[in-house]
């Protein structure tokens, strides 16, 4: 299955889009937003959205069964694959959702799932620090392209994380 790209110059989150998508009857796709002023962490902290980074989501049915944890480990999987292509350092976890650079952190996933019509929708928000990293005062980050060869393309990774998904999808509906 294809994800129905949606791109926007400003919104407050790229999940709220996809929730207000689902509750529309719009069943899959993936957003992109130059810039977001109310992006989302877990247990409704803030992501600092400092403009020229990544801030996306994928959002499509699964199945009912698929538990949360399992979700997180396949999320994780996906993005930290594709962040080990572009750069040459290490990569770790923090858990639950969290992709760090020697100990600091260069991306987060928000996972929420929803239901419509007696069907389950997963919304996964991604942000990725990309060109500029936001100064939190509880824990250090970093941005990708400090430690990438090339600088990367804002556009070209999200059509990267976008496939990969599309490639995936059968993970998230058995």
């Amino acid at each position: 299955m294809r994800l129905k790209k949606f791109y926007f110059k400003k919104v407050s989150s790229t999940n709220n889009i996809a929730i207000r998508f689902i509750k529309n009857g719009i069943k899959n796709g993936a957003i992109i937003s130059e810039i977001q002023f109310q992006g989302r962490g877990q247990r409704g902290k803030t992501w600092h959205s400092k403009k020229g980074n990544l801030f996306m989501t994928v959002f499509f049915e699964i199945s009912k069964k698929l538990s949360i944890k399992k979700i997180i480990s396949l999320n994780i999987i996906i993005m930290k694959k594709i962040l080990l292509k572009k750069i040459k350092s290490v990569l770790s976890i923090k858990k639950p959702n969290d992709i760090l650079i020697n100990k600091k952190k260069v991306c987060g996933i928000l996972q929420e799932t929803i239901f419509k019509s007696d069907k389950k929708f997963l919304i996964v928000g991604i942000g990725v620090n990309l060109v500029s990293s936001p100064n939190v005062i509880k824990y250090d980050t970093t941005y990708l392209n400090n430690y990438s060869k090339r600088k990367i393309n804002k556009i070209k990774l999200f059509n990267e994380i976008k496939l990969k998904y599309e490639r995936n999808l059968k993970h998230f509906t058995n």
